[in-house]
């Protein structure tokens, strides 16, 4: 049975990804304003690959697509999850590297936003920084790693969505 198919429709399917991102996206702010675990700007790019993504998938609520709507969607979150997957899969990397290779100390996100191009701050995000070494476990994993699955499953899900069939009553 497909996976896919636990769904009696794609706008559940949908529906579900964007409640995912969107939970995702409140415990992410829970570890930041309750746990006090401050966000790396590689952090902060991840978790606006996971809105962006979050909206792909509830615009595949609202619409319902038929099949060719579902694989532009599917397309989408390609680029928003594949996205993520990449900065995730950099961020696992920094935070693999020892201390002594990393930049000494990054400028803050806020403070890049203010002083910097967006480009340039996206440049200097990815390079890393010794914020982004940190490493934050989460059921065993760091926080990278959970988002490098969950962007990769998402992306197959939105994938599997194009050949949906509905159950049958």
């Amino acid at each position: 049975m497909n996976p896919v198919n636990l769904f009696p429709s794609r706008r559940l399917a949908y529906l579900f990804g964007f409640v995912v991102c969107a939970s995702l996206m409140g415990y992410a702010l829970y570890l930041q304003y309750v746990e006090m675990l401050e966000p790396c700007p590689m952090c902060w790019f991840q978790r606006i690959a996971l809105v962006f993504l979050g909206v792909v998938f509830l615009v595949g609520a609202v619409l319902n697509p038929g099949r060719s709507g579902a694989r532009m969607l599917a397309w989408a979150s390609l680029v928003t999850g594949g996205s993520g997957v990449v900065l995730a899969a950099r961020h696992l990397y920094i935070q693999s590297l020892p201390a002594d290779q990393l930049p000494s100390c990054g400028m803050g996100i806020s403070y890049m936003l203010e002083t910097l191009p967006f480009l340039d701050v996206f440049a200097r995000a990815l390079k890393g920084s010794v914020e982004c070494n940190k490493i934050d476990l989460i059921l065993g994993l760091p926080i990278p790693a959970w988002n490098l699955l969950f962007f990769l499953a998402a992306v197959i899900a939105a994938f599997l969505l194009i050949n949906h069939r509905a159950h049958k009553a």
